[in-house]
């Protein structure tokens, strides 16, 4: 996988939508679980997807399910939520990157490209839609996840 910073990443974005009609994939990494949201082909709304459990012994399970989306859905890169607002080594920080280097050390996304965004409330703000409705704290765990990708995906 290479990174790329934002605008970079939104250009090469235009130019292959010129040649085929490609997405984009939204990604809230968090402990136990990887919120997934998935842009339209004009990459212009983003829509929840699923939640990947996460482990540190999956990695290449996950890794299987993500070349399937790609493959399926037609994605050119990943958007991944990133905690700006805070130190750089803070856990959440830290959590992400590791996460982006262990997908990178499985060698099957070379040609795949990323970057990172301000993940910044994302995760409170459903949290708070959420609160009223009293559901079950799995069920609106799941929810979160998917909902906070999709808003770190519609804000890039």
């Amino acid at each position: 996988m290479k990174y790329l910073k934002p605008l970079n990443l939104f250009r090469e974005l235009l130019k292959s939508n010129e040649i085929k009609k490609s997405r984009l994939l939204g990604l809230d990494v968090g402990d136990k679980y990887v919120g997934l949201a998935v842009s339209d082909v004009k990459n212009k709304i983003a829509s929840p997807l699923s939640v990947l459990p996460r482990k540190k012994t999956n990695i290449h399970l996950m890794a299987g399910d993500f070349e399937s989306l790609i493959s399926e859905l037609n994605l050119t890169g990943f958007v991944v939520g990133y905690p700006f607002d805070r130190q750089k080594s803070s856990p959440g920080a830290v959590q992400v990157k590791l996460f982006i280097d262990d997908l990178c050390k499985t060698g099957k996304f070379e040609e795949l490209k990323y970057t990172f965004w301000d993940e910044c409330f994302t995760s409170k703000n459903v949290d708070f839609l959420l609160k009223p409705l009293n559901l079950h704290p799995v069920l609106s765990k799941t929810i979160i996840d998917k909902f906070a990708a999709v808003g770190i995906l519609q804000n890039f």
